[in-house]
């Protein structure tokens, strides 16, 4: 075996073992203005520590990683507010795995200001936002039965600075109207958008009664609910006719059109 076969043996050899001995932490998000702390640890050799490479969207950080516990500085890329990144870290597998202190700074958050928002004649909900700083759904809800419902989503765009415009049809009840947007973010809080209101002219929906036999047959389709006297929901749905067959004896509670009735299953 040649000198030079035995120098190429040991250096892949060397770099297989590089490879096996190494691992990766991959954080994927939204730039949201803020920095990456990470705690380290020495690596198992006792010499340096367990972090040897930073990138940030394929690039090579200049972060110093030789110590205990260092930053990501995000701030000095070349990254817009809601730009997607992905980080890694890749480190030595003979020492305790780095722990990244704060990853929820990655995370889309709601920062998003509602510039206007309304319903026309044809039941349109539009709505224009601006500083969307991650992208993020848009729950739209109407307000009947004395509660929040929801009817659909809408994706987000994201990306602040800019005016962003979205729309969803809607479908309107009889009388007054009332429909809303929110967003919610890692943190589980709601952001909620201003109401608006619209009247429609859609006929007031007939037909429910106090007592009920087999089905309940509306005068037009209309969103509804039935609750039993629990207040857990059977039936729900967007039609004229609410088959009721299968429905014990008993008390229920019907949400329809923009009225709520009680009713008697009788048999």
């Amino acid at each position: 075996m040649t000198s030079a076969f035995k120098t190429l043996i040991i250096l892949l050899l060397s770099i297989a073992s590089s490879v096996a001995m190494a691992g990766n932490i991959v954080l994927e998000g939204n730039y949201q203005g803020k920095n990456l702390y990470v705690k380290n640890a020495f690596a198992g050799t006792g010499v340096g520590f367990c972090v040897f490479e930073v990138t940030v969207n394929g690039s090579v950080t200049t972060d110093e990683w030789n110590s205990s516990a260092f930053e990501i500085d995000l701030s000095i890329l070349d990254l817009d507010l809601g730009d997607q990144i992905v980080v890694v870290i890749k480190h030595k597998d003979d020492c305790p795995t780095p722990k990244v202190l704060n990853p929820e700074v990655l995370n889309p958050k709601s920062t998003y200001k509602t510039q206007s928002i309304s319903v026309s004649s044809n039941g349109t909900l539009t709505w224009s936002t601006t500083d969307e700083a991650g992208v993020l759904t848009y729950v739209v809800e109407q307000y009947r039965w004395n509660k929040w419902v929801y009817v659909g989503e809408v994706e987000g765009a994201g990306r602040t600075g800019k005016t962003n415009s979205y729309s969803f049809q809607v479908t309107p009840h009889s009388g007054t109207n009332k429909f809303r947007v929110k967003q919610i973010d890692y943190t589980g809080v709601p952001r909620y958008s201003p109401a608006a209101e619209y009247t429609s002219t859609v006929p007031v929906v007939t037909g429910a009664s106090a007592k009920v036999d087999n089905d309940i047959t509306f005068s037009a389709e209309t969103m509804f609910e039935v609750y039993d006297i629990h207040g857990n929901i059977v039936k729900k749905g967007y039609s004229n006719k609410i088959d009721a067959s299968n429905l014990k004896k008993g008390i229920y509670y019907l949400n329809y059109d923009n009225s709520t009735i009680e009713f008697m299953k009788k048999k």
